[in-house]
């Protein structure tokens, strides 16, 4: 890993960037942290081009975008549009909005439309990451929904932004999850996990919670990891504070040469 594959998703970052301005003034930040590029999770109300235009003014890179879910499965063409206009190739479907696991059908139709879909992201040079929270830990038949998903799809149409902390949190391993995706791993959200004196799970600065960090990242560089990027669901303090916590950690990591 090189200090210029870490990007930070801007959730973490959403109570800043509510606003044009807002938004603005936060990527002036994130580069002056030292970050090299950014996911987005939406734009505050700025048209892709603008946004694009912001974020590199300030010297920062788009490594990939969080976008609608119904939109990935009912119009996949309209966010080939939005990437290119971004000037990215990577879309990420962030969430299963009202798909309910337990429901076969649901989850045969979900699997279903992501390979069609991504299939029409593919044709036109483009990339659709599935992104896991813990749901998808739920098991059917013995195997999880996240094994489901990318037994049953092409590498070709759907690759991973695999959540370690998610995995963790779904009783996962999640350097073993990065091994299990080699080669469908272009995306990594970095983020990590604590529990408090009463038992309670909490998002942690990279770092400093419990994950193994280090073997975490060797797997997820193997498996072919492009992007290594900060995500803090909540922080206990400033925001910007705990991204540049994660990233001072994570610079330790890095390849020197």
């Amino acid at each position: 890993m090189k200090t210029e594959q870490i990007a930070v998703q801007l959730y973490t970052l959403r109570d800043f960037t509510q606003t044009p301005a807002d938004f603005a003034a936060t990527m002036s930040r994130i580069r002056e942290i030292g970050f090299h590029a950014v996911e987005l999770a939406g734009t505050a109300g700025l048209t892709p081009t603008e946004a694009a235009k912001i974020v590199r003014d300030t010297g920062l890179q788009i490594c990939s975008s969080h976008e609608s879910p119904g939109m990935i499965l009912e119009s996949p063409q309209e966010v080939v549009h939005r990437l290119g206009e971004f000037g990215i190739t990577h879309a990420v479907y962030p969430w299963p909005a009202d798909i309910d696991f337990s429901n076969t059908k649901q989850v045969d139709d979900l699997i279903a439309g992501l390979n069609s879909s991504g299939a029409v992201l593919r044709r036109a040079g483009m990339t659709l990451c599935y992104h896991n929270h813990a749901l998808e830990y739920f098991q059917r038949d013995g195997r999880t929904v996240l094994d489901d998903i990318f037994a049953r799809t092409s590498p070709e149409h759907l690759q991973a932004e695999l959540d370690i902390h998610w995995v963790q949190a779904g009783g996962g391993n999640p350097a073993e999850a990065c091994r299990r995706l080699a080669g469908r791993l272009p995306l990594l959200h970095v983020k990590d996990y604590t529990v408090t004196a009463q038992g309670e799970r909490q998002f942690a600065e990279v770092g400093s919670g419990n994950l193994n960090i280090p073997e975490i990242l060797a797997s997820a560089e193997a498996a072919g990891c492009q992007w290594f990027i900060v995500e803090q669901d909540t922080c206990p303090s400033d925001p910007f504070e705990c991204i540049a916590h994660s990233l001072d950690y994570l610079k330790t990591l890095c390849a020197t040469s």
